[in-house]
């Protein structure tokens, strides 16, 4: 699909490979997290439109580009998208925050909204959505809709894992999203677990379980 972008390198690789190791502590886990998704940040905004400006360096005037980071904004699902939060700042530093929470239903496996709160002005921003975790599509296309409902046009998906089937629910539905991922794996189980995955993300990024 050409809305999905799989990180393909081997430094991708290896972080995964110890990120899904279940004997993987809180805090490696967490700093794993925050820097693939610095890798995704750079990924997604390789599109950048970059404006002309003028520098002095200690040696002479130089043209060079630059853009404004006031026109992006992080929107992390809580609580897991937290966890990607640092990552991506470090790459952005001035972009705006906003938050959506959102948790799953045990039962009906259905994403239940219980929190929204984007800045000012976001519909003329670019917005990056920020969820280690795509599975069922369910939370990201329940956020994609209310950033739409509140006029915002430009939306880009980050996740760390991403099943087939998640990614067909939001390209069916929203295929002006562009998803980008550090791995697309295998399935979902009966649980609606990605697997291989690695687990609940928010639990093993927050150390509740």
């Amino acid at each position: 699909m050409k809305n999905v972008n799989e990180l393909k390198h081997p430094l991708i690789t290896h972080k995964l490979s110890i990120l899904r190791d279940k004997n993987t502590g809180t805090k490696e886990f967490r700093e794993l997290i925050g820097e693939l998704a610095m890798f995704l940040c750079y990924e997604a905004l390789s599109d950048i439109k970059l404006d002309k400006v003028t520098i002095e360096t200690p040696i002479e005037k130089y043209e060079t580009g630059s853009f404004n980071e006031d026109n992006y904004a992080f929107i992390p699902i809580l609580r897991a998208g937290l966890g990607m939060l640092d990552g991506v700042l470090s790459v952005v530093p001035n972009a705006k925050v906003g938050h959506i929470g959102m948790y799953r239903d045990d039962k009906t496996f259905k994403p239940v909204n219980y929190f929204f709160k984007v800045p000012k002005g976001i519909e003329k921003k670019t917005v990056i959505l920020l969820d280690p975790m795509l599975a069922t599509g369910g939370s990201a296309n329940d956020a994609i809709d209310l950033l739409k409902e509140k006029g915002v046009k430009n939306i880009k998906f980050l996740c760390i894992i991403a099943a087939p089937e998640g990614i067909e629910e939001v390209s069916k539905k929203n295929p002006d999203v562009s998803i980008y991922c550090a791995s697309i794996d295998s399935h979902l189980n009966e649980n609606k677990y990605i697997c291989p995955g690695l687990g609940d993300a928010g639990d093993r990024i927050f150390g509740t379980k």
